[in-house]
């Protein structure tokens, strides 16, 4: 494996991490928002016990993987800045929003009231904005006039990939979301709470699996170098299809209690699939960043920032996983903090 493959490789785990961590916050604000109204349930308590801690650690490894692309590819911050300007400027003024309101609404009732709007409505903005940036590195929508690289916004807005990638990333936002809220709520001990995201999990899955399929049969015709690249990798996607029928199977069976659903076995199943195919994607998609003009190699840094790099991000990992442990036990693993308010069954 060379440097380049390398840094890209801990740009892909960092961009991984933060796609499943984000999916299920974000997927968390909208189900408060939607299950805020009503009264046959505690699942939006459920929602907004996990989003309450969860945020702030989420955006630790959005911090990570733009830090560690600026880090290991500085010579091509300008061609994915041109392209991303707008879809990251719009998602990070939404980020910002939503951070100011789950900060100040947990300190004074004042903006209790529009916390559950603005988080769930930018809980589907922002995903639907960073996934947008996907087709713009397949080739079709960069033109490049004297080496400065100018984004095609009227043939993207266009193109039926878009939506499609739109679509998948929030599909698959909601779908991780139920499936581990279900699991937080079966901790908890709310097995009213447990069967409706349960529910919800359910009538996600398919849609999902629906519309990763369809984003393959929407490629603009300069993109089907990937499309050829993917088939080329089709042992990761059967995995990926495997994990799925795993996972989703796993929400109807019965464990020794008589209880239906093992929401931990679905959970881990499907975080599977996605690395399956993430990877089976990435490995389509090298060596280019941006399809035809930049390639990983193009944009590496040089050999001694590189190492420097890696022994930064190494220390770095090192202080972080504990913290991280410590986390997972004290909020999403405590029973005390998980049955606040008491669970129904």
């Amino acid at each position: 494996m060379s440097d380049a493959e390398l840094g890209i490789f801990i740009l892909w785990v960092f961009l991984f991490v933060y796609s499943i961590a984000g999916s299920i916050d974000f997927g968390a604000g909208f189900w408060s928002l939607v299950f805020g109204v009503r009264r046959d349930t505690k699942a939006a308590d459920i929602a907004n016990r996990f989003l309450s801690p969860s945020w702030k650690v989420t955006n630790v490894f959005l911090v990570l993987f733009v830090v560690a692309f600026v880090g290991f590819f500085p010579f091509a911050t300008t061609t994915i800045g041109s392209l991303l300007v707008l879809p990251a400027g719009l998602a990070l003024a939404l980020l910002v929003l939503r951070s100011a309101f789950l900060v100040y609404a947990y300190s004074t009732h004042q903006y209790s009231g529009l916390l559950p709007v603005v988080s769930g409505v930018t809980g589907l903005l922002i995903p639907g904005l960073l996934v947008s940036a996907l087709p713009l590195t397949l080739g079709g929508f960069l033109e490049q006039t004297d080496g400065v690289s100018r984004l095609l916004f009227g043939k993207l807005l266009a193109s039926p990939t878009l939506y499609a990638h739109l679509g998948f990333g929030l599909a698959t936002e909601l779908f991780l979301s139920a499936l581990f809220l279900a699991d937080y709520s079966r901790e908890g001990d709310d097995e009213r709470s447990y069967r409706t995201y349960r529910n919800a999990a359910i009538a996600l899955g398919p849609t999902t699996l629906a519309m990763a399929m369809l984003t393959s049969f929407t490629f603009v015709p300069e993109a089907q170098w990937i499309a050829r690249n993917i088939a080329a990798e089709w042992g990761w996607f059967v995995l990926s299809v495997a994990s799925f029928a795993i996972g989703y199977s796993a929400l109807w069976w019965t464990d020794p209690r008589g209880r239906v659903g093992f929401a931990r076995v679905a959970v881990l199943a499907i975080v599977a699939q996605y690395a399956f195919a993430s990877i089976g994607y990435g490995r389509a998609h090298m060596p280019y960043l941006v399809y035809p003009v930049l390639t990983i190699h193009d944009g590496f840094t040089s050999p001694q920032m590189f190492n420097a790099l890696l022994v930064g991000y190494a220390l770095g990992i090192g202080v972080l996983v504990p913290v991280f442990v410590w986390f997972w036990r004290l909020f999403l693993k405590d029973k005390s903090y998980l049955r606040q308010g008491g669970g129904e069954s």
